[in-house]
């Protein structure tokens, strides 16, 4: 958890908004860990994630508006059933795996509420210059978003979490059509007519396919390859002593995204516990910006 729960988050019920200093031309929704809130997140982040040249990063993005909401406080299985701010529920950080069942719900509450403010974003600087993200539990959340969505955005920075449903996920990308079994013998396989076999389906279709069954998301056409988020960049950072979230949870995360097809960005933090390191973590997201999302950098 990255912040004790406090009574005063249930009135937390807007995001947290850091406007640009110039022009507005992009957008960053970055969403925070279990227990925590938006204005501590994202003030925290803007003061504190500072590069090695002294800049924070609003300096150096003078036209991006910093979105960080606030999840609604649920019931959560990990503590005790205590009531907390979390994007889902969860029962056990050690195996996100375990009782996947009851992170549904939240799941699909929560990518509804997230996916009004990236539309609304995208509408008004075009997906191209809107960035999603997270930490820890924010990192997650934020995942299954770009799972789910039909359209690549600028990119994606994810900080010290997990793939949720990646033991679901996994065995969809390793699915490969010489694996399937031979259709001899099979009253239902294709007769000898002549005809070519069906194309093995895209991994990427597959798993968006997955996802959006999973969060209950109705769709008016098939999900293809063009109608998801696979060209987005995405950032995975980590902190190799990381005592909450273990790094190879973020590890196979990077893993399973990569074998989906996604081009990664992937570094483990020598030393750094369940946070962003400072200055080095700060300098990899500007870079990944500068390089991978190709917007243009302040000095």
């Amino acid at each position: 958890m990255d912040s004790p729960p406090n009574e005063s988050q249930a009135s937390l019920t807007t995001p947290y908004i850091v406007e640009p200093s110039s022009q507005h031309t992009h957008t960053l929704i970055l969403l925070h860990g279990l227990g925590s809130n938006g204005p501590k997140f994202g003030s925290g982040l803007l003061q504190t994630g500072i590069s090695s040249n002294g800049k924070t990063l609003p300096d150096l993005l003078p036209g991006a508006r910093f979105i960080f909401p606030t999840a609604k406080r649920r019931r959560s299985s990990a503590f005790h059933r205590a009531k907390l701010t979390q994007w889902f529920d969860i029962a056990s950080l050690d195996d996100p795996s375990h009782r996947s069942h009851t992170q549904l719900q939240g799941l699909e509450e929560s990518y509804g509420e997230i996916l009004s403010i990236l539309n609304r974003e995208a509408e008004e600087v075009s997906p191209k210059n809107v960035i999603l993200g997270g930490l820890s539990q924010g990192c997650a959340m934020a995942l299954i978003c770009l799972l789910a969505i039909d359209f690549p955005i600028g990119g994606f920075i994810g900080m010290s979490g997990w793939l949720p449903l990646r033991h679901d996920i996994e065995p969809l990308v390793k699915e490969r059509a010489e694996d399937s079994p031979s259709d001899e013998g099979n009253p239902f396989g294709d007769s000898d007519d002549g005809e070519e076999a069906d194309e093995p389906v895209d991994p990427v279709v597959k798993v968006v396919s997955y996802v959006r069954d999973s969060l209950d998301i109705g769709d008016e056409s098939p999900p293809s390859r063009e109608a998801s988020a696979i060209l987005t960049p995405v950032f995975l950072g980590h902190g190799a002593a990381d005592e909450k979230i273990r790094p190879e949870l973020g590890k196979r995360a990077f893993e399973t995204l990569k074998s989906i097809g996604f081009q990664v960005d992937w570094t483990s933090y020598e030393g750094q516990g369940h946070w962003y390191k400072i200055p080095d973590e700060i300098d990899d997201i500007v870079g990944f910006i500068r390089t991978k999302v190709g917007w243009t950098i302040g000095e």
